[in-house]
């Protein structure tokens, strides 16, 4: 009997041990915080109602209702924490921070509040009955205003967070300017998401919120034979204007919060004459073209980025992304914003998504929010009081191209390399037309990089024989979020995004070799730039504080171009800069070495944001130009002097 009392002795140790083990292991991972803060809600809840909803509060009856709220409320809660919130884990917490207990103790709380009230409505301690309201204009009055106020807080919520989304982090000009340009293919698929993602889900809210605010009905509590109205029409009304307040004011700052809307409060009301004091009008501007005119090829990468780069390289990855870029990057001239080889251009405003990038390269300027009854994207329209890159080129007798995979229909560009330089435009629609792809084919945005490579060969080759010098343009496509991936590329990363970047950077590699190959390379500049920095918000979402800038370098500038080495490094920059170091990188000698707001980064001349400082510069830029809206936006004599010169050149 004593072995077998000592046995079961040691067997009882053992077992008491094993479980101070699990608790101590369960503390260390953090379960335990999880456990405690469900057990906490469920107590608070028990409490709540023994007192008011219980006929008896006897102590086996409490510890009952205790013991059954627990394990309802904490398995209830961590299930739908892990199949519906899709938390990783929820016994291996470390990686977890303090807020994420906080938020489980909300929704265990809300949970039991949940049964509370069933429970109460299932025992009949709360009923709801009908009520007969104050007919009132006023009262009336306050619930239609109630309903305004809630969907126009919930139409910017969900407004917001599809605009992240579709456009990713992006402010309220580029939205504005996107949803006022025609988008080509694309123009009834962004309508259609907007009412699909952001309208339909609005209007559903709208209508429980509706049901709510105009039904017609009281609470009563029931105990002991007593009754107590807990919730008439007057908390009705008052609650319901509480809600819609609240929606519209967290609606309201999370849009602002999220898409600067102060920005576009500046771009509408406040004036500056920032721009038209800096500006260097290109079309008056001495410029000296070599007496040999050198070709120009000028590639906009879609969102081709620095943070792709090895942080090795100033990069924010484990792995280098884009190391064949990296090699092209060594053997030309980068411009950088840091001490290091790569970096890039200030994120300015009117500068961030793709047609903006273009007109800034281009004219010069930002891409401001036009007023009044300018727009862009119509025929004759786009920036018409502007002298941009291809109207100096086109009067020097240039041949040029530009290049998409998609339809340059999308924020009118069409329109843009139309009326400023008469470009032969090869898009989306030019290859189907010309039988380049087959009938009906649309792949990604039009048709992949793979086969745009292979016709801006073809057209490269045949601009080279024209006799005259030649600009070509070109901008890719399949780096966009969430990007293409070739048939042909190899996986060589688990993410999609990641795989589209390697592939798409070899690509752009093997189609720079090419080049360099052909008899018309050794007097051709090329221009290579991220058109912006990627909108993909997943992808970067871990980023912090790094700061990222656009993919940029020239290869094989103009031999007669003066080289400082010091002008590479430490630069504060924007896109619209481009346009006369471009010019300058093919041997044009520019007066004054500024067009637009642009300045000649080769040169000694500071730019504006290395003169006035980038934040007090960009806070001129976001305001309204009346120079912009009046001499840029709409200019009959520039669309008159651009019809003469194309009649002049035919």
């Amino acid at each position: 009997d004593r072995s077998v009392s000592r046995g079961l002795g040691d067997v009882y140790k053992r077992q008491i041990l094993c479980v101070k083990i699990l608790m101590q292991k369960i503390r260390e991972r953090g379960c335990y915080m999880f456990l405690l803060m469900g057990s906490i809600a469920s107590i608070i809840v028990s409490v709540l109602q023994i007192s008011f909803f219980s006929s008896t509060r006897k102590v086996g009856t409490s510890i009952h209702t205790v013991i059954k709220n627990l394990f309802l409320v904490d398995l209830t809660s961590l299930a739908i924490q892990k199949y519906v919130l899709h938390y990783k884990h929820f016994l291996n917490t470390s990686s977890y921070k303090p807020i994420a207990f906080v938020k489980f103790f909300i929704l265990a709380l809300f949970v039991a509040l949940v049964y509370l009230g069933i429970n109460a409505l299932v025992n009949r301690y709360i009923s709801f009955e009908g009520e007969t309201p104050k007919k009132t204009k006023g009262t009336k009055a306050l619930k239609i205003i109630s309903a305004i106020l809630f969907f126009l807080g919930i139409l910017f919520v969900f407004a917001t967070i599809w605009g992240g989304k579709s456009f990713g982090n992006v402010g309220a000009d580029q939205l504005i300017i996107n949803m006022m340009s025609p988008a080509g293919d694309g123009d009834d698929a962004v309508y259609v998401d907007f009412i699909e993602s952001a309208f339909m889900p609005c209007l559903l809210l709208m209508s429980l919120f509706c049901v709510f605010v105009f039904s017609n009905f009281k609470i009563v509590y029931h105990k002991n034979k007593k009754t107590k109205v807990l919730f008439n029409d007057f908390i009705h009304r008052a609650i319901s204007l509480v809600l819609a307040l609240a929606m519209f004011a967290s609606g309201t700052v999370f849009g602002v919060e999220k898409f600067h809307l102060t920005q576009l409060y500046n771009a509408y009301v406040s004036k500056s004459t920032f721009i038209e004091d800096n500006y260097k009008d290109p079309k008056t501007t001495k410029l000296v073209f070599p007496e040999k005119k050198r070709n120009i090829i000028h590639i906009y990468l879609e969102s081709m980025e620095n943070s792709y780069l090895s942080k090795d390289l100033g990069g924010n990855m484990k792995e280098n992304l884009i190391p064949d870029l990296t090699k092209l990057g060594y053997e030309g001239y980068t411009f950088s914003d840091t001490d290091r080889k790569f970096g890039g251009p200030k994120k300015a405003t009117g500068t961030q998504w793709s047609v903006a990038s273009m007109v800034n390269q281009m004219t010069g300027l930002p891409m401001k929010v036009p007023t009044g009854k300018n727009t862009y994207g119509t025929p004759g329209n786009f920036f018409p009081g502007a002298w941009t890159f291809g109207d100096i080129l086109r009067d020097e007798g240039y041949e040029q191209t530009v290049m998409f995979g998609a339809n340059a229909d999308f924020g009118g560009l069409t329109y843009l390399y139309d009326s400023h330089g008469q470009y032969k435009i090869m898009d989306h629609k030019y290859a189907l037309e010309h039988s380049l792809i087959p009938k009906g084919y649309k792949e990604f945005w039009g048709y992949e990089d793979d086969k745009l490579y292979e016709f801006a060969k073809d057209e490269l080759t045949r601009l080279s024989k024209t006799g005259k010098p030649f600009n070509f343009t070109m901008e890719t496509a399949d780096t966009h979020r969430p990007g293409y991936v070739s048939k042909k590329a190899q996986k060589k990363y688990p993410d999609k995004y990641s795989n589209a970047i390697y592939y798409s950077q070899h690509q752009t590699y093997k189609f720079i070799e090419w080049i360099k190959k052909q008899p018309f390379y050794e007097n051709t500049t090329i221009v290579m730039i991220g058109d912006h920095c990627s909108m993909d918000t997943t992808f970067f979402k871990n980023f912090g504080d790094y700061d990222r800038t656009q993919y940029n370098v020239i290869l094989n500038p103009s031999p007669d171009l003066k080289i400082d080495n010091s002008k590479f490094t430490n630069r504060q920059w924007a896109n619209f800069d481009m346009f006369p170091t471009i010019l300058a990188a093919m041997g044009v000698k520019i007066d004054g070495d500024r067009l637009g707001i642009g300045t000649n980064l080769f040169s000694d001349k500071k730019t504006i944001f290395e003169e006035y400082g980038f934040k007090k510069a960009d806070k001129q830029l976001e305001k309204k130009s009346v120079f912009i809206n009046e001499h840029i936006l709409k200019s009959p004599d520039h669309q008159e002097i651009g019809v003469r010169a194309s009649k002049k050149k035919k």
